[in-house]
């Protein structure tokens, strides 16, 4: 009788006070939701992939797949709520390919600012875009810049991949733009089992170079001209050692970021006194 009333206060301690909450919001119960987002400070990180081709050898989630390893493993680091896979990002560019995935740059918009405004909603105050696509760096940005033009009770911030850190691996090509040796080798850390390292010859990645414009004029059609076959680099330098290295300082940085993120107190208190005095700027002191 006694052995049976210990192992039921067990059970019912390890439901109250789960012995490991999951980064992943998709995984947690409601009830393990509402602790997640206390011990996350309210700070959660929306991974930002694509998906696209990458080559002839990576997978076409690949960014979303390389984004969403080195978020999970920040996030363990620093714990935080990660939202579930998004890949609702730009890629006008690689329509021309089999299996992109574009949506419309309105659709990509609105539905960017539902899932932050739900993701706020559900008590996520702090919200870390960690951007893994390329195509994304304008958009990102000016999302986040979007946010001053309506009231909010949550702050958005954007994190780009920093420079690498001292003691990187040396590069064996020059080309590492897409697909490359730097791409290839992630993917050989976050899932080996989706590169086919054997095909990543089978095209070239050599950039074409098919426009003559001067330095500062800027067109839509440019990675086309440059990279037609969606490959910019060669993916068969790819090797663990440089996967390992560029997905540990990847994983480090996102970590930081979180830490950073949940300390930032002035961040939220400027937003809050922009919006005061965006209500009635004709009191605003000059």
């Amino acid at each position: 009788m006694r052995l049976a009333l210990a192992t039921l206060l067990l059970c019912a301690a390890e439901y109250a006070f789960p012995q490991a909450l999951s980064v992943k919001w998709e995984e947690l119960t409601a009830a393990d939701f509402q602790q997640a987002i206390q011990k996350a400070q309210n700070t959660c990180v929306l991974p930002f992939g694509i998906v696209e081709k990458h080559g002839p050898q990576l997978p076409l989630g690949t960014d979303l797949i390389n984004v969403r390893y080195a978020s999970l493993h920040g996030a363990q680091q620093e714990y935080a709520v990660v939202f579930p896979e998004y890949y609702f990002g730009q890629i006008f560019e690689a329509k021309h390919e089999p299996g992109t995935v574009a949506y419309s740059a309105k659709l990509q918009l609105d539905l960017l600012q539902e899932t932050a405004d739900e993701m706020a909603r559900n008590g996520c105050k702090k919200i870390l875009i960690v951007n893994g696509h390329g195509g994304n760096n304008h958009l990102l940005p000016f999302f986040a810049q979007a946010q001053l033009a309506t009231p909010h009770d949550y702050v958005v911030y954007v994190f780009m991949r920093p420079p690498y850190p001292p003691g990187r691996p040396a590069m064996k090509t020059k080309v590492d733009q897409h697909a490359g040796e730097s791409e290839t080798s992630h993917t050989m850390i976050s899932r080996p089992d989706l590169v086919h390292i054997e095909r990543a010859g089978s095209e070239s990645g050599a950039d074409r170079n098919r426009l003559d414009l001067p330095t500062g004029v800027y067109t839509g059609i440019w990675w086309y001209a440059k990279f037609p076959d969606h490959y910019a680099g060669d993916g068969s330098a790819a090797n663990t050692a440089l996967g390992e290295f560029d997905m540990r300082a990847w994983t480090n940085s996102i970590a930081n970021a979180i830490r950073s993120v949940k300390a930032d107190q002035v961040g939220p208190r400027l937003q809050d006194e922009f919006f005061q005095g965006s209500r009635q700027p004709i009191n605003t002191k000059q």
